[in-house]
């Protein structure tokens, strides 16, 4: 991974870390009445805030394994090729769980018919994801064995 291409990785995790805690700040800000009078399915709701910090906090270690990646000079291809392929994990986990996320706001209000479209194309872009996800993410290192 070149350094400007690893730069631009930590910039783009941070906007979606910060995207991310915007969505959560939505969460808390207008549902959580609703939460604390019953009115909305509490587990969901719950369910809908773990997402959104695991998909934060996974935007945050992305950007750090990015980081890591664009210091050129200072630590290895081996090692920048192992960085690149965490911060690949860490973004793809918090871009499925942001992707996730509408549909458990959708079935916590009960907008049952909207909430099942969202969460089949979330298992539409899940089984893509888990096809095509291999080819992209960084390469290993060309000296590693794989294990049969």
């Amino acid at each position: 991974m070149t350094d400007e291409l690893a730069a631009a990785n930590v910039n783009r995790s941070y906007q979606l870390a910060a995207s991310s805690i915007a969505i959560f700040t939505f969460l808390v800000f207008f549902l959580y009445p609703r939460y604390a009078s019953g009115e909305v399915n509490a587990y969901l709701y719950q369910a809908a805030l773990i997402a959104m910090g695991v998909a934060t906090f996974s935007f945050a270690f992305s950007s750090f394994y990015y980081y890591g990646a664009s210091l050129g000079g200072r630590i290895d291809d081996t090692e920048r090729a192992k960085y690149s392929r965490r911060g690949d994990r860490f973004w793809l986990l918090g871009c499925v769980l942001l992707f996730l996320t509408p549909s458990l706001i959708l079935f916590t209000i009960k907008l049952l018919v909207v909430a099942v479209a969202w969460f089949a194309l979330w298992l539409v872009y899940l089984g893509f994801v888990m096809r095509h996800f291999p080819r992209v993410q960084a390469a290993r290192d060309p000296g590693r064995r794989e294990a049969p």
